[in-house]
Parts: structure tokens; sequence; C-alpha cells
């Protein structure tokens, strides 16, 4: 049983979690429920929860500031955030201080019981791991290996004092780095370039391949390589000073790429950091390295990238967000499928040509996505769901590395959406022209009967009414009024005894003459002609 806590200043909002939710059953204990951030925060101490159901604002401590704490103290608590379209901005910040997910209101128990059923599958899956024996075992024959990788990712990424580090690199072997110091980052572009995924176990091959690689060649030039808990290689590279070393990094990374390239016939982006003077500061370069990684979203695949080329020049002015998004809703409503796939690529290609910082480019991206996602539930359809699955949208584009991707994804989803929207609108122009042909056949024998007072009776414009009508109907509003006009004149001529002018005026015909002439366009016979035909059938019968 995992233990979790409510976090939400709403008494309400808790009340409704908690009795909506069958604990127990889904595998829980509920430990609590609390109305701040404060008072959640001194009470994991004691309570140590595995997960943590957290609002976002709320007064004395927010959910961001819990959670930042959290992750900082307790890593293996996950949090998952309750939040609204309105929060998108804080939500985006949870997501970058490691949330586990979040969850829109107003939350329904349905969604939250598929996410807790989730969570644990996963709370499950590492207490499984942590529990086998048999991995441990074998871990501990490896570990010294692998002791060393988690010593060399630790100070790349984390603050070490000099003595420390010296002391690390005597015990695992390693040669001791000479100033200054230059990062970079070596990440596989993807497995299925050639249509053809190979299986887990020879991805995992060549990642060791590329990983062989990569030490052979900074190895000829005294460097360090290792690989990352994120499947990266890194590379240490020392002993110049600070635009030689730069420049041989490059040159490094570049063979890197090309063999790689030609002998793997796999393609990797390479990030290149800024160089620093001591050993303690290398997390700075590793976290440039990184960085400069992150612009294959704006450069594509396959490259070498250095960060003082990124961003030693100012980035362009970003277009302003929301005429972007303006844009797109409008083409969502009223455009074609072309029509908006041509605006997402005109801002996919801004985007690549705007240096901007990434979390921009990102912030960009989520920010259209909300509004496509307003604009469909504006107009009454549903979000298009096969497009991620269960996924949620605003975090799916963490799983791309380019900006094509995303645009393909976007793409696909938008296209999505506008098959929802039409289809939607199909249905309610169907069920307006519906109601419009019942008050027809109510009001049919009113004279004064018009295509206004229908298009009021139906809420809709007289030129998009007529269009839809004889779209559904085959018939303009006219042609269908005579028609129900006539055939209720032919019933009332057939059974009862009424005479013409007085079937005119129950009809809707206030000129005798003019139903005459009608009635004859229609039928081909008068009135008169049309009963004593009848009569005579009847006759002869």
């Amino acid at each position: 049983m995992y233990k979790i806590m409510i976090v939400d200043d709403e008494a309400i909002v808790r009340e409704g979690i908690k009795e909506h939710i069958d604990w127990n059953g889904l595998g829980f204990e509920l430990v609590g429920d609390y109305a701040s951030g404060r008072e959640a925060w001194e009470a994991i101490e004691q309570v140590r929860p595995d997960l943590v159901l957290s609002d976002i604002c709320m007064p004395f401590m927010d959910g961001l500031e819990l959670t930042r704490l959290i992750r900082t103290r307790y890593p293996f608590v996950k949090v998952i955030i309750l939040t609204g379209f309105d929060d998108f901005d804080y939500a985006q910040q949870a997501l970058r201080l490691k949330a586990y997910d979040f969850i829109l209101k107003p939350i329904t128990a349905a969604d939250l019981r598929a996410l807790l059923t989730k969570v644990k599958g996963e709370l499950d899956e590492e207490t499984r791991q942590r529990e086998d024996l048999t991995r441990l075992h074998i871990q501990l024959n490896q570990s010294l290996p692998l002791l060393k990788e988690r010593f060399l990712e630790r100070w790349a990424t984390t603050a070490m004092g000099d003595a420390e580090i010296r002391e690390r690199l005597h015990y695992f072997g390693l040669h001791e780095p000479l100033p200054d110091y230059v990062a970079m980052v070596v990440d596989i572009d993807d497995f299925g370039g050639s249509g053809h995924l190979p299986s887990d176990r020879d991805q995992e091959l060549l990642r060791f391949a590329v990983y062989n690689m990569v030490q052979e060649i900074v190895g000829q030039e005294n460097g360090i390589a290792f690989r990352t808990r994120e499947e990266r290689v890194v590379a240490i590279i020392s002993g110049l000073a600070a635009m030689p070393l730069y420049e041989l990094a490059y040159q490094l990374a570049e063979t890197i790429r090309q063999f790689v390239e030609k002998y793997l016939n796999l393609t990797v982006s390479l990030g290149v950091g800024r160089v620093c003077g001591s050993l303690e500061q290398l997390p700075h370069a590793y976290k440039s390295a990184l960085s400069a990684l992150e612009y294959r979203l704006l450069l594509g695949k396959n490259q070498v990238i250095g960060i003082v080329d990124m961003e030693g020049q100012p980035p362009a002015a970003p277009d302003n967000g929301a005429e972007w998004n303006r844009l797109l809703a409008s083409a969502v409503k009223t455009g074609t499928t072309a029509d908006v796939h041509r605006l997402i690529e005109q801002l996919v290609a801004h985007l690549k040509t705007s240096r901007m910082p990434i979390e921009a480019c990102y912030w960009q991206i989520q920010s259209v996505i909300v509004t496509l996602m307003n604009t469909v539930r504006e107009l009454g359809a549903d979000e298009p769901r096969a497009a991620v699955g269960e996924r949620n949208w605003l975090t799916d584009v963490y799983r791309f590395k380019t900006l094509d991707e995303i645009q393909d994804w976007l793409k696909h989803i938008l296209s999505l959406a506008l098959d929802q929207i039409s289809e939607q609108r199909n249905r309610l122009t169907h069920m307006q022209v519906l109601r419009a042909t019942e008050y027809i056949r109510e009001h049919y024998a009113n004279e004064k009967l018009s295509l206004q007072e229908l298009c009021r009776h139906t809420l809709m414009s007289t030129s998009y009414f007529s269009t839809m009508f004889k779209q559904q109907l085959g018939e303009t509003f006219v042609e269908y009024l005579t028609r129900v006009r006539i055939d209720k004149a032919k019933e009332l001529l057939l059974h009862t005894p009424l005479k013409s002018y007085e079937i005119a005026a129950q009809v809707g015909y206030a000129d005798p003459n003019y139903f005459s002439l009608i009635f004859k366009k229609h039928s081909g016979l008068t009135p008169t002609e049309y009963r004593d035909n009848a009569a005579a059938k009847e006759t002869r019968r």
C-alpha cells in the first residue's frame, strides 16, 4: 500500500477527491489532506508519502515551491500537480521542476483513477527492482565501472570540492586533467532512420559502440568519456588555453559525427559547451554543452553545435505569441486543413531562424497547443486524443528532438481536430435543418411564413441557412415549402369536400388563382382536375 497526501486550499476540492476515490482498491493509503504547501511540507518528514497530489495556487507556500522542496529533499516522492488552463505558465514551471504529471481542473474521478493506476504501476516496478536480489548481485559484481561512471556524471552535474574530485580521480585510476576544460555531449538522434527499428538489445549494442568510438577518439587527446543515465555520452577534454581547446573539441566532435555516420549507419548530434578554468567549474561547462545540444530543435539532427556559435550573438526578437495564436484559432474555425498546415509551417520556419532560447520555443509551441485545445472545446468538439493516446499534449512536445518532428505532430493532431470540428458542424447543421423542416410542417398554413422567420427560429443567418438547407435536402426553402403545401392540398382534395379556394387558404395561399397555377405546375393538373381524376379512378374500382 502506497501513501498519498492531498494538498489544496479549497476544502471542497479535497473533500470531493477523498470521497470519490476508492484509495485501498487502487493500492493507496490516504495519509492526510492539507490546505497549504507549508502544512504539507511540515508533515512530509513524519508521513513520508510516496505520492503528493498538490494544487498550484495556494497561500503561504504554493505548489511550485512545494514541488521544488520535495525534488531537492525527497527525489523518490512523486508529485502530481492540479492546475487549470489559467495556470498554464505555472504548470510549465512545474514540468521544469520534474513534477511527475499534472491533471487539469475540473477533475473527474475517472481521470484521477486512471492516473493513480499508472503511478501505482510505476511504483510497483520501482519496488520490484529494489527488491530483486539477483539484479542487485549482478550490479554488485559490476559495481566498479558503474561507480566510476556515476562519479564522472556527478562531477559533471553537481558542485564538488577540488580535493574530493582529485581523490575520486585517483581512486578510479583516472589521470588528473590539466586546465582548461571543455565538455561535449553526444546524443543518438534516433534508431529508426532507415524505417526499421532495432531490438532493444541491438539498440544497447549501438549505444555501446558509439561510446567506444567517442572514448577512442577523445582518448587520443587524453580526454575522458563516460555514459550518463540519459543514454548520452559525455566527453571532457582539457590541457589547452580556452580558444584552442574549444576549436579542438569542435574538431573532435566533427570527427565523431562523421565516424558514427560512416561506420554505424547512425546519426548523432553533439553539443560543445563553454570552456572553464577549474575542476570545480566543470558543471557549468557541462550545462552549457547540454544547452548547445538543445539547439538541435532549431537546426535539425546530425549536427555539431557549439554554444559559442549559438549564444554568442543576440537572438532575434520573437513575434508576438498572441498574434500567432489568434491566427491559428481563426484558421481552425474558418480555414481548410491546408490553411492550418501552412500556418504551422510558417511558425516553425520562424522559430528555426529566430535563435530564441529553447525554453521560449517550447513555450511558443505549448501556447499553440493550448490555443488548439481551447478552440476545439469552444467549437463543441472533443479533443482528438487518438493523436497522442492517453498522453498529455503539453508534455508530449518534449518527446521530439527537432522542430520538423513537432511540425509533423502538430499537423497530425490539427487534422484530427479539424475532422472532428467538421463532423460536429455537420451534426449541428443536420439538427438545425431538421428543426426547420418541423417548423415548416407546423406553420405551412401561414401565408407570411418566410425565410427570415425560419432563420430566426433556427438561429442561423439567411445565407448560411440557405446553403446548408439546399446541401442537406437537395432543394431550396421555397421548393420545400411549396412541396409541403401542395402535398397537403392533395390530401384535402381527396378527403374533404372543401372548395379549391378554401383549400388554398388552409395551405397558405391567399390568392386562389395563384394556388391553382402553382398546383398545376407541380402536379400537371388543376385542383379540380386532380379531384375529378381521383374520383374517376375510385369509381372504376
